[in-house]
C-alpha cells in the first residue's frame, strides 16, 4: 500500500506539472507559427503552418495530443525546423544521463569515505576545504580546469563530445573535466552530510553497546551504524541529484556538450516553444522519478516505514 501511494503521488504530480507547463507555454505572447517563420512571413504561410502544427485546435485537444505523443515516445515537431525532434531528444538525453550519472557516482565515491574519515578525525583543514567546495559554483570549477589542464598544460581537450562507439579514448578524455566539475561541488556537500550523519550515529546507545561488547570502532559502525547513517544521506543525495540535472545545463554550455541542457538553451533562444515544452517536461519527469526512487529506497533501508500507512 505504501508503494502504491508513492506511485500515485508521482503520477498526480507529473500530471499537474504537465498541465502547468502546457498552459505556461500557451501564455507566451505572440503566435508560435509567426515566430517560427519570421516577421516577413505572409498571413497565408502563418495560417498554413498553424494548421499543420495543430495550433488552431482547442487547448484541450492540443494538450492530450501532446501527452499522448509523450507516452508513445513521440516528442513532437520543432517549430523552427519543422522536423521531428524525437531522435534528437533521445540522443541528447543519453549524453546528459551519462554526464549526470558519472558525476553523482564520483561524488558519492569520494564523499562516503571522506565523510567517515572526517567523522573519526575531525580534520579542520579538510573540513574547511569542503566548505570552500560548497561555495564554489560548478561552472567556475569547469572554467578553471579548462584554463589549467587544457590551455596551460594541454593534457585534456577543452571541449566537445565524441560518442563512445566512435572513439572511446576521446570519449573518456572529454568526459573527465565536466564530470569532475559537477562532482567536486556535489561531493563537498555530500561529504559534510555524511560526516554529520556518522557523528550522530556514533553517539547512539546501540553503538556504545557494541563497542562495550568488544567490537572495534570501524566494525561497530559497519555492522550497526551505516544503515542508520545512510537514511539522511540518501535523502540529500536525491535532492542533490535533481540539482545536478539543473547544474548540468551550465556545464554543457561551458564544455560544448550536446546534451538536453544545451538543446534547451538553443530552443529558448530560437523561441521554439514546442521543443522547450517537451524538454522542460522531460527534466520534470527525471526530477520526479529521482524523488520517487529515493522515497522507495528509503523504505527499503528503513523497514519501520513499511509499517506506516
Amino acid at each position: 500500500m505504501t508503494y502504491l501511494k508513492a506511485l500515485a503521488k508521482f503520477v498526480l504530480t507529473l500530471f499537474a506539472a504537465s498541465v502547468a507547463i502546457f498552459l505556461l507555454m500557451r501564455a507566451v505572447p505572440g503566435n508560435p507559427a509567426r515566430v517560427a517563420l519570421g516577421v516577413n512571413a505572409t498571413d497565408e504561410a502563418v495560417a498554413e503552418l498553424t494548421q499543420t502544427l495543430g495550433l488552431d485546435r482547442p487547448l484541450f485537444t492540443q494538450y492530450f495530443e501532446w501527452v499522448g505523443g509523450l507516452l508513445s515516445g513521440s516528442f513532437g515537431t520543432s517549430l523552427s525546423s519543422q522536423q521531428d525532434i524525437t531522435p534528437l531528444v533521445l540522443d541528447r538525453a543519453q549524453v546528459s544521463l551519462i554526464l549526470v550519472g558519472l558525476a553523482i557516482v564520483l561524488a558519492l565515491a569520494g564523499a562516503v569515505p571522506m565523510g567517515m574519515w572526517l567523522a573519526r578525525t575531525g580534520n579542520t583543514f579538510v573540513s574547511a576545504l569542503t566548505q570552500i567546495g560548497i561555495a564554489v559554483p560548478s561552472f567556475l570549477v569547469g572554467i578553471i580546469m579548462v584554463a589549467f589542464f587544457a590551455v596551460r598544460l594541454g593534457w585534456l581537450p577543452a571541449n566537445g563530445w565524441i560518442p563512445p562507439d566512435q572513439n572511446f579514448g576521446g570519449f573518456i578524455a572529454r568526459l573527465i573535466m565536466p564530470v569532475i566539475s559537477l562532482a567536486l561541488v556535489q561531493g563537498a556537500m555530500l561529504t559534510r552530510y555524511v560526516r554529520s550523519s556518522i557523528v550522530d550515529v556514533m553517539d547512539q546507545d546501540y553503538i556504545r553497546t557494541a563497542r562495550a561488547l568488544g567490537l572495534s570502532h570501524a566494525e561497530a559502525l559497519r555492522r550497526h551504524g551505516l544503515r542508520n547513517a545512510a537514511l539522511p544521506v540518501l535523502t540529500v543525495t536525491g535532492l542533490q541529484l535533481t540539482t545536478l540535472i539543473v547544474g548540468a545545463v551550465v556545464i554543457e554550455s561551458v564544455f560544448v556538450i550536446p546534451g538536453l541542457g544545451s538543446m534547451l538553451l538553443d530552443a529558448v533562444s530560437n523561441r521554439d516553444l514546442t521543443t522547450v515544452q517537451t524538454l522542460v517536461m522531460l527534466l520534470v519527469f527525471f526530477t520526479l522519478a529521482i524523488n520517487l526512487a529515493t522515497d522507495l529506497a528509503y523504505r527499503v533501508i528503513d523497514p519501520r516505514l513499511k509499517e506506516k500507512r
